[in-house]
C-alpha cells in the first residue's frame, strides 16, 4: 500500500449525523468532537474543526473561569464543567459570567479519544 496524504487534520471532513449539524455548534460522532464550520442536513459532508480556539455555547447559569476544563453536553449542545457522563473537549480561554451564553474554548485534540467517567 502506498502512502497517501488526505488532509492536515485541523479541520476534518465528516458525515453529518441524524438531525444534521449547525455552523458553530459542537458535534460528537462516536468519541470524535468537532465544531461544525457550516450548516448541513444529515448524511451530507461537513467540515468539523478539531483544534484551535472557538466561541461556543455554554450552560447559561454557570460561571466559567479561564483554564477550567470543559465538557460537552450532547443533549443540550453546550459546554459546561460537569465531568459525569460527558466528554472532556477542551479548556476555557476566557472567563464567562453567570448568566452568559458563550465562552472561548481551546479544543484539545488529545481529548478526542477520552471519555469522562
Amino acid at each position: 500500500m502506498s502512502y497517501q496524504f488526505v488532509q492536515k487534520g485541523d479541520v476534518v471532513t465528516l458525515i453529518a449525523p441524524t438531525g444534521g449539524v449547525t455552523s458553530g455548534v459542537g458535534v460528537l460522532i462516536g468519541q470524535l468532537f468537532s465544531i461544525a464550520t457550516a450548516t448541513v442536513a444529515q448524511t451530507l459532508e461537513f467540515e468539523g474543526a478539531v483544534t484551535g480556539v472557538h466561541e461556543i455555547a455554554k450552560t447559561s447559569a454557570l460561571a466559567i473561569s479561564t483554564g477550567d476544563v470543559l465538557y460537552w453536553d450532547d443533549t443540550n449542545k453546550v459546554v459546561n464543567k460537569t465531568s459525569s457522563a460527558q466528554k472532556e473537549v477542551g479548556w476555557a480561554v476566557s472567563d464567562a459570567a453567570n448568566p452568559s451564553s458563550t465562552v472561548y474554548i481551546l479544543l484539545n485534540p488529545s481529548m478526542r479519544t477520552s471519555v469522562a467517567a
